[in-house]
């Protein structure tokens, strides 16, 4: 195992290459506000990221990575077009296995430019790819944005269509959602009672918990909404299903998914986008005809990811997390720049894992 005066070395000369690449470096609180995470997270994230608080800042979380801290730093003062580059501890609990660090050095790099999208796409993945040779390490990708807009093109309330993007990253609720908004499986039979009820509150006792009696009978009236709609098709599942099981070197994936968009219009758009990226990493060199890609990349382990997303991977070491992770995140911006957006893509890489792949080649 490496030193740790050697893994910061290694982060050193990460960093350096992503300066040599225009990145500014800055700086990032180790203390982040947990206000801003569960929101964006939910109270998910407790099960993940260590909590403390005191009486003057109420909830703080340490570091679970950089790029929120990143993004809100650019969203308050940053120029455009901006790189940055920065690398330091964060912290993840580990519950379920001990061999995983709970504190780990992370070095990244981060683009802020509305000018080219499938460009800057292209440059990040590049560049990580070259910052990564000699590893012999497999790179995934995929695009969350192609399932993003299959699912606001469905046929169905903008409710459903919320409830749905809502559960991309969690793969078991939305297909138990797909099912159930298709009618292929049966709404709760206590669900069932209380729509049935003229009024869910007789006989009730105190209210207990956070909720207000309005945010009931909101939520109330949204079940009953959801029971009065109409299921939806078959044809619809199958195609989102047909996206979910693409999985293929790039050329292939893209024209699976144009075959798909014939009959989904409302992805055409991100299939579009998709073909300028794959052009792009070619124009950089990159060997897109070996490169894999799987449309449902991404969905358990990159949240506020909403389009094209990538991994590196060392194959002979399975029970090694990804040496490097990244995409894009537009509505990261969206939601942390009070009614600002600009479109970023960025990625992060472990210098305690490249030091290991290192040594044993």
């Amino acid at each position: 195992m490496a030193t740790r005066a050697a893994i910061k070395g290694e982060a050193a000369r990460l960093r350096q290459l992503f300066e040599n690449a225009g990145g500014v470096p800055v700086e990032t609180d180790v203390l982040q506000p947990a206000d801003t995470l569960l929101d964006l997270y939910g109270e998910d994230i407790r099960a993940r990221a260590y909590v403390t608080s005191d009486a003057l800042r109420g909830e703080q979380m340490l570091r679970p990575d950089f790029t929120v801290p990143v993004v809100q730093m650019h969203m308050a003062d940053g120029a455009e077009p901006a790189r940055y580059t920065y690398s330091g501890a964060v912290f993840r609990r580990q519950e379920d296995d001990t061999r995983r660090a709970n504190e780990y050095q992370q070095v990244g790099y981060e683009v802020f430019d509305r000018t080219d999208p499938a460009g800057a796409d292209a440059e990040v993945f590049a560049l990580f790819h070259k910052a990564l040779d000699g590893l012999n390490l497999r790179a995934a990708t995929g695009d969350i944005g192609i399932l993003m807009a299959a699912v606001a093109g469905l046929k169905t309330t903008q409710r459903r269509q919320a409830a749905l993007a809502r559960h991309i990253w969690r793969p078991t609720r939305f297909r138990a959602l797909m099912e159930r908004f298709s009618g292929q499986t049966d709404v709760p039979e206590s669900r069932q009672k209380l729509l049935a009820c003229d009024d869910p509150w007789a006989n009730s006792g105190a209210m207990i918990g956070l909720r207000s009696r309005a945010e009931i009978d909101q939520r109330i009236a949204g079940l009953r909404e959801d029971a009065q709609a109409a299921p939806l098709s078959m044809e619809e599942v199958s195609l989102i299903d047909a996206i979910l099981q693409v999985r293929a070197k790039t050329p292939k994936a893209l024209e699976h998914l144009k075959e798909i968009s014939a009959d989904l219009p409302a992805i055409r758009p991100a299939v579009a986008r998709f073909e300028q990226r794959a052009e792009a990493l070619d124009d950089r060199g990159i060997d897109v005809e070996a490169l894999d890609f799987a449309a449902s990349y991404g969905r358990t382990h990159m949240e506020y990811y909403d389009g094209f997303v990538f991994g590196f991977y060392a194959e002979n070491h399975p029970e090694m997390p990804p040496v490097a992770t990244g995409g894009r995140y537009d509505a990261l911006t969206r939601m942390l720049g009070d009614g600002a957006e600009i479109p970023a893509v960025g990625g992060v890489i472990r210098p305690d894992l490249v030091l290991e792949l290192g040594a044993g080649a």
